[in-house]
């Protein structure tokens, strides 16, 4: 089970919260707190795995709350963001959430981001268990055949570039989507790491936790890029120039 508190200073946002934590069965409420304030006296009192919480509180809001936790903690409990601001995204991802809900937000928008913490807290105990803790070690590639190798739940994971849909961070892991596989590859590992191994021409970060194959693009919209597979991830102010860019020297005109 996943120990997890719900933060909000709203009762009715609050109330929504613990009701959807409720019903994921690999969630364990721990507590409810209508502060930062309060969290941080839960945490110092029971080992906390997962905080859903709000950005928007006063005394202290839930961005500074996130970056004491790191300060705090080499890993401290995963996060994610609930609030009715949009212009928040950024600085919650610079934050190293791994989910961001933006309300009023449904429960399958909330079961995805509960799925991610699911994800990220698997490996942080596989991880524990096995002693392995260094990610700078745990890539090696041949740019000669396309090929990169991860260690991936203690196997070392052969992906083809090519297959490469996009990968996603999430807090200090990364999820590898691939066409050929029906799951994603989950690795400790950074963006900038595995960027670094990839072709520039085929592959492109859109935003702060996205990379994309340029090759697997099926269309735009406004400002999300939609893959082949329906996928959808947003395109970041940071990142839009370098992408329209792109796509202006692809684009066929009169």
């Amino acid at each position: 089970m996943i120990k997890c508190i719900a933060v909000d200073d709203e009762p009715l946002a609050l109330k929504k919260l613990v009701t959807y934590i409720k019903k994921i069965p690999y969630l364990e409420l721990a507590a409810q707190c209508h502060s930062a304030i309060e969290a941080q006296q839960v945490i110092e009192q029971q080992e906390i795995d997962a905080i859903f919480l709000d950005i928007h509180m006063p005394d202290l809001n839930g961005l500074d709350f996130a970056k004491s936790m790191h300060q705090k903690y080499s890993r401290g409990p995963v996060m994610v963001f609930t609030t009715a601001y949009s212009e928040y995204a950024i600085e919650g991802y610079k934050a190293n959430a791994v989910g961001y809900l933006l309300k009023p937000y449904s429960f399958d928008e909330f079961e995805a981001a509960a799925q991610k913490v699911r994800e990220v807290c698997e490996i942080r105990q596989q991880a524990f268990t096995e002693g392995e803790v260094e990610d700078e070690g745990n890539t090696e590639v041949n740019a000669d055949d396309n090929v990169i190798y991860v260690k991936s739940d203690y196997r070392i994971v052969r992906i083809d570039v090519e297959h490469i849909r996009y990968i996603e961070a999430m807090s200090e892991y990364l999820r590898i989507s691939c066409d050929n596989r029906d799951k994603p590859v989950i690795v400790l590992l950074s963006m900038k790491k595995i960027e670094e191994h990839l072709p520039s021409s085929k592959f492109m970060r859109i935003h702060r936790s996205f990379i994309i194959n340029l090759d697997k693009i099926s269309e735009v919209k406004k400002n999300h890029v939609i893959l082949e597979g329906d996928a959808s991830m947003p395109i970041g102010d940071n990142y839009k120039d370098n992408f329209m860019n792109y796509l202006n020297k692809k684009m066929l005109t009169k």
